[in-house]
């Protein structure tokens, strides 16, 4: 009877086959609770501490409040010495008694046109001294604001990544979120997008009906819409908070961030600023002048200029600190948004910021990270494929096959889902996670990385940041036109006879700059690599935003060299083969075509 084992402590970190191993439960147990607050783990994936205490909560345990964080002869059901740097965890180390209020980290969801950025927009300049430069520079990925003498910092990155590609790595940026609905236009998909992250995270959310001052805003629609959704507003008895504003009016913008201080007071967000400091990546990119650049939300301690860091799988001496003003800083607190200078490569958003006492531990965890990546070996990037599926069916391990299912209307997302529905056995269970009418986007993406699924997507197009939200993040993407082709792919994966598929990759793009004529009709275009690199070989001409023709390169010259390959951020001269009317401003796709076959199991 758990009731009679008393108190159980937990880990800062632990996975769901310790975590059932620890409870004396099954494995499904745990991942059955872990699937009802919206978290979709493998029996492998780690877990924070808060979400282990959550599930042995709900599985009647009693768990210690003040856990010493345990090492690894401590458990004897671990079958292997705990990787130090997995204990990325943040506040429960620190002494009650060093702990002080930190200032609520907000991240600003939403339909397209709903208005986000015109809301963070009107706070800014709502808030924020005239003649601050126009208010707070966006290119930082986020934004400190004052109310009554109490900082409120906004995430500028797109809400999705905020949560999820953040969460896939195991880490908890955003305190609230403020899902923005529009009044005069209603629930839509990608409103009920950002409530599933938000809810998949268990943010607390706040919902912002903008556009008030049009005059068909119909705010009781919107609440019923909400509730259809399961997103109960306080005035409907529930205990979501709802907050009529008008970016355009600059109205309820005072009400919204007294609600946000409101519900971050009801969480008691605490940190200790006099501790090293831990933080999360939220942006990050390649400055030609400056190296890699990366932006950081410090959740405890202080980070100061000179300590060392290790980030993700990189390190390196912080050279320089801005604050979200551009300006010099020395140190950088709790909740607060900076950029880093010093880091010795690009990382990734949603990597855990840590200090370290020099560069030689430094080195020696980014080393110890990059051996325990090589040792997992084949497992490649822990996304799903139908391949991957194959193989673990033909191994004769059970297993789920997750998926995210957009269509062109949500007419064919019923057929679909019965279609598929038809499709599990004993042995696999298809699980449809999240289904919408509309493009494939990078929320999309991101959600099926968090949570290891594939995405099928019948008569819709992928987006070209999706495409390669879908590159960087290992995801499988599946379109159709055909209903029985879609179920024949995923049963025959299903089955172990998957055809090998020739895949396209997009190897890189670049934008026409000027144009040169060679000869009478011959046209050399001078370029500048915009992402990825440039290569002889197949090539789309894109033109406001649609394909004007397919091509080859036939001549790729940088200066007055031929060249193999021309990376980002370099000009080059690209002839095609038979395409001559390039203009400028045109931006070059060039892409391969590989097979991609299955490894059949000996």
């Amino acid at each position: 009877d758990p009731r009679e084992r008393g108190a159980i402590e937990l880990p800062p970190t632990i996975t769901v086959k310790e975590l059932a191993e620890l409870l004396d439960v099954n494995a499904a147990d745990v991942i059955r609770e872990l699937i009802k607050s919206g978290i979709f783990a493998t029996i492998n994936q780690l877990i924070d501490r808060d979400t282990a205490s959550l599930v042995a909560g709900e599985l009647g345990f009693e768990v210690a409040e003040v856990v010493v964080p345990s090492s690894a002869g401590e458990t004897p059901s671990r079958d292997e010495p705990v990787d130090e740097a997995t204990k990325e965890v943040l506040f429960e180390q620190d002494d009650a008694a060093l702990l002080e209020t930190r200032a609520p980290i907000v991240t600003v969801m939403g339909h397209v046109d709903h208005g986000k950025t015109s809301l963070l927009d009107a706070i800014r300049t709502t808030t924020v001294a005239a003649g601050e430069r126009g208010g707070i520079t966006q290119h930082i990925g986020a934004s400190e604001i004052v109310k009554d003498g109490r900082r409120i910092v906004f995430l500028d990155t797109p809400g999705h990544e905020a949560f999820t590609a953040m969460r896939a790595r195991g880490a908890r940026v955003t305190d609230i979120a403020v899902v923005v609905v529009a009044a005069d236009d209603g629930v839509m998909p990608q409103t009920l997008e950002a409530i599933h992250h938000a809810k998949a995270a268990r943010v607390p959310i706040i919902i912002a009906l903008n556009k008030m001052d049009k005059a068909d805003a119909n705010p009781d629609r919107v609440k019923t819409e909400l509730s259809e959704a399961n997103v109960i507003v306080e005035e409907y008895g529930g205990d979501t908070p709802l907050v009529p504003v008008s970016a355009k009016a600059r109205t309820g913008l005072d009400e919204l961030m007294e609600m946000i201080l409101l519900v971050a007071d009801l969480q008691e967000l605490k940190a200790n600023p006099r501790r090293p400091a831990i933080g999360t990546i939220v942006e990050a990119e390649l400055d030609k002048g400056r190296g890699p650049v990366a932006t950081a939300i410090i959740q405890t301690g202080t980070l100061r200029v000179g300590d060392v860091i290790v980030v993700g799988g990189t390190y390196g001496k912080v050279r320089a600190l801005e604050n979200s003003l551009g300006e010099r800083i020395i140190s950088s607190g709790p909740s607060s948004a900076s950029v880093i200078l010093g880091l010795a490569d690009v990382p990734q958003a949603g990597d855990i910021l840590r200090v370290v006492g020099d560069e030689k531990e430094a080195r020696t965890l980014v080393e110890a990270r990059k051996t325990a990546d090589a040792a997992k070996g084949g497992e490649g990037s822990g996304r799903a494929t139908l391949e991957d599926l194959y193989r673990q069916i033909q191994a004769g391990q059970a297993k789920e096959l997750r998926i995210i299912l957009k269509a062109d209307v949500s007419g064919s997302l019923g057929a679909i889902t019965h279609a598929l529905d038809q499709l599990s056995t004993d042995d696999v269970r298809l699980n449809v996670l999240h289904e919408a009418a509309g493009d494939i986007t990078d929320n999309d993406i991101l959600l099926a990385s968090a949570s290891d699924a594939i995405v099928v997507g019948f008569n819709t197009k992928i987006t070209d940041t999706a495409r390669r939200a879908a590159e960087a993040e290992g995801v499988d993407v599946r379109l159709y036109d055909i209903i029985y082709k879609l179920t024949d792919d995923i049963d025959a994966a299903l089955g172990g006879l998957l055809e090998p598929e020739i895949v396209e990759v997009v190897e890189g793009r670049a934008e026409v700059r000027q144009i040169f004529k060679v000869g009478k009709s011959t046209v050399i275009a001078g370029c500048f690599v915009t992402d990825g690199r440039i290569v002889r070989g197949g090539a789309r001409v894109w033109r406001g935003g649609k394909i004007v023709a397919t091509d080859r390169i036939e001549s790729l010259r940088r200066f007055r060299d031929d060249a193999r390959e021309v990376a980002q951020n370099l000009e080059c001269g690209i002839g095609l083969a038979g395409y001559q009317e390039l203009q400028e401003g045109d931006i070059i796709e060039c892409f391969s075509s590989k097979t991609v076959s299955r490894v059949r199991a000996s």
